[in-house]
């Protein structure tokens, strides 16, 4: 029996993305054996990261002056890849918002003169700043921003005017949740492992004219150019993490692609809000204009009674609702492939806890 899986990554995948794998783990396509063993020099394998790029630049609408490159290393070294890239007068801007984009901002100052140019953790992290193009330094190289914040449940709205220069998002944690016209972005990376595939594979689009001079001392291997010109296939990629994408991003195009999807996210997410913020036990400290409609964490003002909703959740089969340790409390990860059965039985659970510990 299947749980309902909350965690924030690696993220719950389409159960019938799974049976599919599990369908063709001994024989994809014909081949007579598994992707997992599959050569990446090889035919099949070759059409995999074809249809994967192919399906990414559809749903996503992805100009054909991008990259859409399948990478390893995570999205925490993107945080290291942005700065050896894109810095050409050595000089970038970040937003803070929570603890990955405080990673990025930290890492990205071995290369160059980087400024915070805004922060919200002076509130824990529990809004979006107000940003304007006049806060951003006109010779700067490009504006980082971390479009979702997984630990403290925010998110942009709408993204901010630069003024015209290059935007580079981490969006790992709502990549393919909500529409989002990516011709406003220099480049976007995101982990797979929440919303796209088993942890692994990173996804970099970046436009092409940006990875045309890195700094003298980007290593081979974090030259988006190097991956751009070989197709993904520089080196060995994450070959079944890949192969995963395509499925999913498959499924996603089935449930009727990034518009539909927005629409059941948004309704799971209200239906949860509107639940915590009717309720007497439970919290959410979010400004309500910043939520996130991926991770909703929430608390009941109590340590014990946290710990006691994470111990009674799971014998109610509902798993990995437990928060971040910087914030404590339960977190609830609502990513694409949780259906809105999950989320109603998770309020189901909530209801029954609340009048039990009322």
């Amino acid at each position: 029996m299947r749980v309902c899986n909350f965690s924030a990554g690696p993220g719950v995948l389409p159960e019938k993305v799974l049976q599919r794998v599990q369908a063709e783990m001994l024989d994809y396509g014909g081949t007579g054996m598994s992707v997992a063993e599959m050569s990446h020099r090889s035919k099949p394998f070759e059409e995999i990261v074809n249809r994967t790029v192919a399906l990414f630049k559809e749903l996503m609408n992805i100009p054909d002056d991008y990259y859409v490159l399948l990478l390893q290393g995570g999205a925490s070294l993107q945080f290291e890849a942005v700065p050896l890239n894109l810095l050409k007068n050595g000089k970038a801007d970040y937003v803070v918002t929570g603890n990955f984009a405080k990673k990025a901002y930290k890492e990205a100052q071995k290369y160059g003169d980087i400024a915070c140019v805004a922060s919200s953790e002076d509130k824990d992290f529990t809004y979006i700043p107000a940003l304007s193009r006049d806060m951003f330094r006109r010779d700067a190289d490009y504006v980082h921003i971390t479009s979702n914040n997984t630990i403290y449940g925010t998110r942009y709205t709408q993204f901010p005017d630069t003024g015209g220069i290059p935007l580079v998002c981490d969006m790992s944690s709502n990549i393919l949740s909500e529409e989002m016209d990516v011709s406003k972005f220099g480049l976007i990376y995101a982990g797979a492992q929440k919303n796209i595939a088993p942890a692994g594979l990173t996804v970099v689009i970046v436009r092409k004219d940006l990875c045309d001079n890195p700094l003298p001392i980007c290593p081979t291997m974090l030259r988006y150019s190097t991956h751009g010109k070989k197709n993904s296939l520089y080196n060995t990629p994450p070959c079944f993490s890949i192969y995963v994408a395509m499925l999913v991003l498959e499924w996603l195009k089935e449930m009727g692609g990034v518009k539909e999807i927005q629409k059941i996210n948004c309704e799971k997410a209200q239906i949860l809000y509107d639940f915590i913020d009717n309720s007497k036990l439970y919290k959410n400290p979010v400004r309500k204009e910043d939520r996130s409609i991926m991770n909703v964490p929430f608390v009941t003002g109590s340590h014990e009674l946290d710990e006691k909703f994470v111990k009674e959740a799971k014998d109610y089969g509902i798993v990995s609702i437990k928060g971040h340790r910087s914030v404590g409390g339960m977190r609830a990860s609502i990513y694409n492939a949780m259906p809105i059965e999950g989320v109603k039985k998770l309020i189901e659970f909530m209801k029954k806890f609340e009048l039990e510990n009322a």
